[in-house]
């Protein structure tokens, strides 16, 4: 048995390294998709009292709205979106704060937050929408879809495939633009090792683009039409339009105002980085992974898989409790159980979800401070410590 004291460190330590997996995701200098549904001011119809985490943990609604504004106010973050799932429904809604400590414009229900790279799983789940389609082989390279005029000098990025991509063993880097050159390159053979790259989605968001016959606007209709209508949001764009970069909360590091990103950053497709939402939306596209809406079973079963990704035995990673990726989630292994789980950092900006499948529970946190990884980790914790 794992005293609670080992489980506060296992679970600490998968928490962080997601926030390192996620740090900085959005491209550096990187909207169409229909109007927005006004439900947003609608408030949860019936929320609970008491909490229940996967290890038994239970919280009060008070308690759990204190420990938000607490943690906020210590952490200096202006603005918060929070949603927890209960037996596979919404039980919890809290959005809390600024969305400009400029103006103190408040944060309600229709505030929304970038999410950053919170966007990839999303997008695995869109891939496999087209795989289902049979226009798009997960295992078949990339080049033969659309070749890659950035990388043409290094033959190695043929043998490049979407299942590559989506799991992180293209070679490429993160981005091109952390490195003074600014050039693409591979730094292992495609599928022979573990790198971390948005680089690599956003090659595979062309290759959709170029199967669909649409730029990323037509993009961005595709995925309303197949993943977030579906799934019930209104309030959630990967490209988007005015209406809701208008509602988005101001980004801020260390509790300042700071400047957003480049323009283009929202005219192109960002299946790395783009997501804007907030948290009872997103939370309706978690649940319905939970009921396996969206794709065939066998689909799902595809999209959930470990897929054998070769992490190092003795990488901080793979220690902290990380044991493989799905096509988009990464997997972690809990005290409670496996877990599917992902982080988001864009400047101004921090997110975080997580999914048990076993115990149909699931978290959505949504910030306006950049790097606040300190405040979700300790709220996660919070809801899923088992008891003294």
């Amino acid at each position: 048995m794992i005293c609670s004291h080992t489980r506060k460190h296992s679970i600490a330590a998968m928490l962080l390294t997601l926030s390192g997996i996620a740090a900085c995701q959005i491209a550096p200098d990187s909207i169409q998709s229909g109007s927005s549904s006004n439900d947003c001011s609608i408030g949860l119809s019936d929320p609970l009292d008491m909490l229940t985490g996967p290890a038994g943990t239970i919280r009060t609604r008070g308690e759990l709205e204190a420990f938000i504004e607490e943690r906020m106010t210590d952490l200096k973050v202006p603005g918060s979106s929070v949603a927890i799932i209960e037996d596979g429904a919404l039980a919890f809604h809290y959005a809390s704060g600024v969305a400009n400590v400029e103006t103190g414009e408040p944060v309600t229900s229709c505030t929304l937050f970038q999410g950053a790279s919170i966007t990839k799983p999303m997008f695995g789940q869109f891939v496999m929408t087209f795989v289902e389609d049979g226009v798009l082989d997960l295992d078949r390279p990339l080049y033969e879809y659309l070749p890659y005029a950035a990388i043409e000098d290094d033959e190695r990025y043929k043998r490049i495939t979407a299942r590559m991509a989506l799991t992180h063993q293209s070679g490429f880097p993160n981005w091109r633009t952390d490195f003074p050159d600014n050039k693409l390159f591979i730094q292992f053979d495609p599928g022979a090792g573990f790198s971390y790259s948005g680089e690599a989605y956003q090659y595979l968001a062309l290759v959709l683009q170029e199967i669909a016959g649409v730029d990323a606007a037509g993009l961005e209709t595709l995925f309303q039409e197949r993943i977030a209508r579906p799934a019930g949001q209104y309030q959630t764009q990967i490209v988007p339009d005015e209406d809701i970069l208008a509602r988005t909360a101001r980004p801020h590091k260390a509790g300042r105002l700071i400047q957003s990103g480049s323009a283009h950053l929202y005219s192109d497709f960002g299946s790395a980085y783009g997501v804007h939402s907030e948290a009872r939306d997103f939370s309706k596209w978690l649940i319905s992974l939970l009921n396996e809406e969206g794709l065939s079973t066998g689909g799902f079963e595809a999209y959930f898989e470990p897929q054998g990704v070769p992490l190092p035995e003795d990488s901080s990673q793979r220690q902290s409790g990380l044991v493989d990726y799905a096509l988009g989630f990464a997997i972690f292994e809990a005290p409670f159980g496996d877990v599917y789980a992902h982080g988001g950092n864009n400047p101004g900006y921090t997110s975080f979800i997580v999914l048990d499948r076993a115990h149909r529970w699931g978290v959505v946190i949504f910030t306006n401070n950049n790097q606040a990884n300190t405040f979700w980790l300790d709220l996660i914790l919070f809801l899923g410590l088992p008891p003294e």
